[in-house]
């Protein structure tokens, strides 16, 4: 007898899941607790595991489909049995037709990544006048108010199809839908990027094709769209942290005893977030539409985070209220969930600027991708001892290397070298932070 999996809930108030990835396929043997698919939610990718042991009859389900909790995943058999599905039953994967989710583009910007990356899909042509006036609130569940806001849609100017014109989740997604394609076919050619077909790799030998996974997906088309509507230049600077590497050792285990690590990089939050209130056009985004600069009053600061999804960008919100003890703390936590996949979704976004950390693995020096709508981006390669020519003669120091890419619509080159030497001074010169 054959025993379907469903798909079991997966949080509070999630209903609905994208399949990222299929783990199995039909023939191969489970166990119990074996993880069938990986399905991304709102607020993380989590694997669904098999609560019972067999051999996979058929899968019901394709990779980029939305599902809802209670939807039926795939169906065992009893290992050693070939039993095929019933006429009129559903087919296996190879056969399963996907209901790709609308509105995908505007969660672009959430997986998204450093160096890198939400494009210039955040500042789209302008919504359609909302069917309801303002003062009047749309007749709309908390959910579906809660899935309209969190993929970019004013639910005011959605129109429902249910009684009293209420609005359903479907509406929105026929709406954004609607919206996605009219705002393709408004979009400025000047960020329009052109991809030319790839030849035929398999004429010199053999060649195998993969799908590309949602987070690596969705970080091709935020760093292509960045890096087509950012004019990008790169500042070069090096900061010679011979003292503040003694102060980090000497501090490192009260910061491990709270629960954080005193690195390089929690240090650098700390800068950089001094050095956003003193050169706010780092801290601004810049309005092509209506021909503006976006001065922010608050300092969020994300950081790359390496994971084998790919790289995501968790942001610390409000770092200047927090001190290095709490920041180091902070980073340490979320990079833990960015890795295990529980970050949650609100905890990517927002950010004004980035920090991209590559020196852990090695290097001199990279380019950044601006994570777009944001102005800058500080890239930190690995330090190496460098002889220095200090109080007449030459002695070996620690020197970090630093490039500050930023976008030139809004910086001017003399602004990002102030920038990177207030930054270079601060992490010499660590009483200057309280100055």
């Amino acid at each position: 007898m054959s025993h379907d999996l469903i798909l079991p809930e997966l949080g509070e108030n999630v209903t609905t899941g994208t399949v990222v990835a299929i783990l199995v396929e039909v023939g191969e043997v489970v166990e119990v607790e074996q993880p069938v698919i990986e399905i991304e939610t709102d607020k993380a990718v989590a694997e669904v595991p098999s609560d019972a042991a067999g051999r996979v009859a058929a899968i019901y389900v394709a990779e980029g489909q939305e599902i809802k909790v209670g939807a039926r995943i795939l169906s065992l058999e009893p290992a050693g049995t070939t039993e095929q599905p019933a006429p009129g039953e559903a087919q296996p994967k190879e056969h399963a037709e996907p209901e790709v989710a609308v509105a995908q583009e505007q969660t672009t910007r959430a997986a998204l990544p450093a160096s890198m990356p939400a494009a210039a899909a955040d500042k789209p042509v302008e919504q359609p006048q909302p069917a309801l006036p303002p003062d009047k609130a749309a007749p709309a569940a908390p959910s579906v108010r809660r899935f309209a806001r969190e993929i970019g849609i004013d639910i005011n100017a959605v129109p429902g199809s249910g009684p009293g014109g209420r609005i359903a989740r479907d509406d929105v997604k026929a709406y954004a839908k609607q919206f996605n394609t009219q705002r393709s076919l408004t979009a400025p050619a000047a960020v329009q990027a052109v991809t030319e077909a790839l030849p035929d790799f398999s004429r010199w030998g053999n060649v195998q094709h993969k799908p590309m996974s949602t987070v690596r997906r969705r970080t091709a088309e935020h760093l292509s769209n960045a890096w087509t509507a950012i004019p990008h230049v790169t500042h070069f600077d090096k900061a010679d942290m011979t003292h503040l590497e003694e102060f980090r050792k000497t501090h490192a285990r009260k910061v491990e005893a709270a629960g954080g690590k005193l690195t390089v990089t929690a240090i650098l939050l700390k800068t950089v977030t001094a050095a956003l209130k003193i050169f706010p056009r780092f801290n601004a985004s810049v309005d092509m539409q209506t021909n503006e600069i976006v001065y922010k009053q608050y300092y969020n600061v994300g950081v790359a985070v390496d994971t084998d999804r790919g790289l995501l960008v968790p942001v610390i919100h409000d770092a200047d209220k927090k001190s290095l003890l709490e920041l180091a703390v902070e980073l340490n936590e979320l990079a833990e969930l960015a890795r295990t996949k529980k970050l949650p979704l609100e905890k990517m976004q927002g950010g004004n600027f980035t920090i991209s950390n590559l020196g852990g693995i090695g290097g001199t020096a990279f380019t950044p991708i601006i994570h777009y709508p944001e102005a800058a981006i500080l890239g930190v390669a690995r330090s190496q001892r460098e002889m220095r020519y200090r109080n007449g003669q030459f002695e070996p120091r620690l020197m970090l290397p630093l490039s500050l890419s930023y976008d030139h619509r809004l910086i001017d080159g003399a602004d990002a070298a102030r920038f990177t030497r207030w930054v270079v001074e601060a992490l010499e010169q660590p009483l200057l932070l309280s100055l």
